[in-house]
């Protein structure tokens, strides 16, 4: 009985199959990929196959091919997928409609480069971009808006503490500006209604919180923009991917600009 061989290149799936039966695979004389990946709908998502393709050929297959059809397209992101409704925690995140977005405030693999290594945040309060340092002169950035506060400050801080859904403590200041939120004084758990959206990320300076967050939101066509209140808002989707590539002790620099010799020059991607 012969046996095969399914070598997955990153971004470039190559199958062997043997022309006998396969019992490994459960498949019977010759077969090619398409036959691997048939169990799959297209409506399965990146992060499921992600899951299942340490164990499943089919799975490994297709994550491959979306991979490489995914960098084709330049952005190196499936936004069917990664702006999809998810199941976060106990509670429903809706789709986010990334169409009716700019797209250069869309998650997007860029070049960037700046000195600081891997792993730090850069912010450009201007261009309302957040990027995060990656190998190889490259950057995942996101789209953000900023709050007045958040445009007028810049400068060095350490991402120390992070919180999973968190809850919302609108400041003495605020309560006293908007009195209909007296209700939330003793804070607001998280939910889809928290300001605060999914996750948030706090920042602080010589081991003081500086009252600054990279956090979610539950207005996602805000980014982009200069809000009025709050810090630097991300879309839930992709707050939620922020916080699963960070770790604490991490670098943020907010910056009012980035220059532009140091960032990928296409205002349109």
């Amino acid at each position: 009985m012969g046996s095969s061989t399914i070598n997955i290149m990153a971004g470039h799936p190559v199958v062997r199959l043997a022309c006998l039966g396969v019992i490994t695979l459960g498949l019977q004389a010759c077969s090619t990929s398409s036959t691997l990946t048939s169990s799959y709908g297209s409506l399965t998502t990146t992060d499921d196959l992600r899951g299942r393709a340490t164990s499943d050929t089919g799975a490994a297959v297709l994550l491959s091919r979306r991979l490489q059809e995914s960098r084709a397209q330049g952005g190196a992101f499936d936004y069917d997928t990664i702006y999809a409704a998810k199941f976060d925690d106990g509670i429903t995140i809706p789709a986010f409609n990334y169409k009716k977005m700019n797209s250069r405030y869309l998650r997007q693999a860029v070049r960037y480069y700046g000195p600081e290594p891997s792993g730090t945040i850069i912010v450009d309060a201007r261009r309302r971009h957040l990027y995060l340092v990656q190998p190889g002169k490259m950057a995942i950035r996101y789209g953000i808006a900023v709050g007045k506060e958040g445009y007028g400050w810049t400068g060095n801080s350490v991402l120390q503490w992070k919180q999973k859904w968190p809850t919302w403590t609108p400041p003495a200041e605020m309560i006293e500006r908007k009195p209909e939120l007296q209700k939330y004084a003793d804070g607001l758990k998280g939910s889809t209604e928290n300001p605060l959206g999914a996750r948030a990320m706090y920042l602080y300076k010589d081991g003081r919180d500086t009252l600054y967050r990279i956090h979610g939101t539950t207005q996602p066509f805000s980014i982009g923009k200069a809000a009025s209140s709050g810090c630097f808002r991300m879309i839930n989707q992709d707050v939620i991917d922020l916080y699963s590539r960070v770790g604490t002790r991490v670098s943020v620099q907010v910056r009012p600009e980035v220059r532009v010799s140091l960032i990928e020059q296409n205002e349109n991607r």
